[in-house]
């Protein structure tokens, strides 16, 4: 069985997995562009005070900062610190041929961890639970490294 196709199981789950925390990541770019047209502000660069069909009334203050524009960015910013790892862990965990149970539980669990973070920071829930379930992500992502690690060392 080619290891990198999707004839093979735990492969097709990091696929799966990897597309939809892409996707989740790139929505969040939709999701700021929507909030700032809702809000008619959080804009972050002069030039979007030019008068333009998408802003026929340009207001100095739609640069001030707008929590509302500014928690979508700080959402993406922790997709963008976390993502890439998860995309480069996964594949090495392919490698290491975890079980296919083993290798569901990890990556889909790192998909509802992000999931869950998202919806507790968009609706402003407390450190604490963003940071719990920040870590339960976190910790998937160092036992999937460590196995794709223990299974390079003993090959």
């Amino acid at each position: 069985m080619d290891l990198l196709g999707l004839q093979n199981p735990v492969f097709a789950t990091w696929v799966i997995a990897a597309a939809l925390m892409i996707l989740k990541a790139v929505g969040m770019s939709w999701l700021t562009v929507v909030q700032m047209m809702r809000v008619k502000g959080g804009y972050r660069s002069p030039e979007d005070l030019r008068k333009t069909p998408l802003n026929p009334e340009p207001d100095p203050r739609q640069l001030e900062p707008d929590d509302r524009v500014d928690r979508i960015r700080r959402i993406q910013q922790n997709d963008l610190e976390n993502l890439p790892f998860f995309l480069v862990a996964g594949l090495l965990f392919v490698f290491a041929e975890p079980d296919l149970w083993v290798a569901r539980l990890l990556l889909y669990g790192y998909v509802v961890s992000r999931l869950l973070h998202f919806a507790a920071y968009l609706t402003a829930q407390t450190h604490d639970v963003r940071a719990t379930l920040w870590t339960i992500g976190s910790l998937i992502l160092i036992a999937m490294t460590v196995m794709a690690l223990l299974a390079a060392i003993g090959a």
